[in-house]
């Protein structure tokens, strides 16, 4: 029998970088490959296992529906999909009362665009450098890496970028054309990027005095990873439009763009429609997401345990030359180095634990919500090992 290696690499586009490694289960913080090799993963399929691997809240729902109803166009009414609804209004920001369901992150971002320049009637996006909000044409207009963007121009028109962090560079942007303002409350892509204290409610000051709306991409960020349910709770704000993603279905594709009312009511019926969103089976995952997180109070849980994981970081900072600084909220951190990290990946990868990376120097850690103190301490041992690995080599 062909390995997944060989018929992935033979049979699927190279859309991927790929690892040499075939993961086939997982459960909770840990996975194992097709050996039977087990890993502490504090990637998580980029922050999708927000719940941990296989929850088993969140599976007894899929099966539960699977065995009820899998597939619903939005034509028709439903239970499943009417309690999803409810759950997530509910549990975002005061102000944000309806939901657009979509299938992915990505989609979330365009059906937030187009949102914005259907209530506005203007056309001009105001993003940030250093943004990342997916690579379909209209969230790839939005999103700041050359390497992303460059290959498949010409992407959409009227798209600025202001420099993250500074209500200056926003200010000279935003105008009478702006139909609003898109951020990462903390940006991830870019290395887990963390504004000063008060530039949100800059942001959201700008947006008000110039008619424009603000748009909070919480895909990576939300869900009670930094800490707090949204990340946008840390600045004191609240958005016109929040999109969410990643963690919100257990690993099941479900994401949504939610928005005030006023603003979800400029939408008209059949503008904006998709022929998988709000399905029932992931419309039953992501309440069951949402039930578990509140159930169990994982916010405070990210808090805590970040708290000890950024402590564990900054102490190997302090005593390594290669690591240039550790940030970060909750836990959703990076340890940015001085050099490449590609052979400290793989190193870590043979002793059992899988990092993410931003960019060429940069770790990141977005670990399920569910991680054991004793799997970060573990993580955390092997991560020092690994640097301290390299900087031996290097001297």
């Amino acid at each position: 029998m062909s390995s997944a290696e060989e018929l992935e690499g033979r049979f699927g586009a190279p859309a991927f970088k790929k690892l040499p490694l075939t993961i086939v289960r997982g459960k909770g913080s840990l996975v194992w490959d097709a050996d039977g090799k087990e890993y502490i993963d504090f990637m998580t399929g980029i922050g999708v296992a927000l719940v941990g691997h296989c929850n088993d809240f969140v599976v007894s729902a899929i099966k539960e529906q699977a065995d009820r109803l899998i597939t619903l166009h939005g034509t028709f009414y439903n239970d499943v999909r009417a309690g999803f609804m409810e759950r997530l209004v509910r549990a975002a920001p005061k102000g944000l009362g309806k939901a657009l369901l979509t299938n992915s992150g990505t989609e979330s971002v365009e059906a937030a665009i187009k949102l914005a320049r259907r209530h506005t009637s203007r056309k001009k996006i105001v993003s940030m450098k250093g943004a990342f909000h997916g690579k379909t044409y209209g969230s790839l207009s939005a999103t700041w890496s050359k390497k992303y963007r460059d290959p498949f121009g010409p992407l959409l028109e009227g798209f600025d970028f202001a420099e993250y962090g500074n209500p200056a560079s926003l200010e000279q942007l935003v105008d009478a054309d702006t139909a609003a303002v898109i951020a990462e409350p903390v940006q991830g892509e870019s290395g887990i990027i963390v504004p000063p204290p008060d530039y949100f409610r800059q942001v959201r000051e700008v947006c008000d005095r110039r008619g424009a709306l603000l748009i909070l991409d919480e895909i990576q960020s939300g869900l009670g990873r930094t800490g707090k349910m949204w990340a946008s709770e840390h600045f004191g704000v609240v958005p016109d439009i929040m999109t969410v993603s990643k963690g919100l279905g257990g690993g099941i594709p479900v994401g949504a763009a939610v928005a005030t009312d006023d603003v979800a009511a400029s939408l008209k019926g059949g503008e904006h429609t998709s022929t998988f969103a709000g399905n029932p089976l992931a419309c039953a995952a992501g309440s069951a997401v949402l039930d578990f997180i509140k159930q169990n109070d994982l916010p405070r849980q990210a808090q805590e345990k970040g708290e000890k994981m950024k402590a564990g970081l900054a102490r190997i900072a302090s005593g390594h030359r290669l690591v240039k600084e550790v940030r970060g909220l909750g836990l959703m951190l990076a340890m940015q180095t001085r050099v490449d990290i590609l052979s400290q990946l793989m190193s870590a990868e043979k002793q059992g634990v899988i990092f993410a990376y931003s960019g060429r120097e940069t770790f990141r850690f977005l670990p399920s919500l569910v991680v054991e103190e004793s799997q970060i301490s573990k993580g955390l041992e092997v991560l020092e090992r690994v640097i301290g690995e390299e900087e031996a080599r290097r001297l």
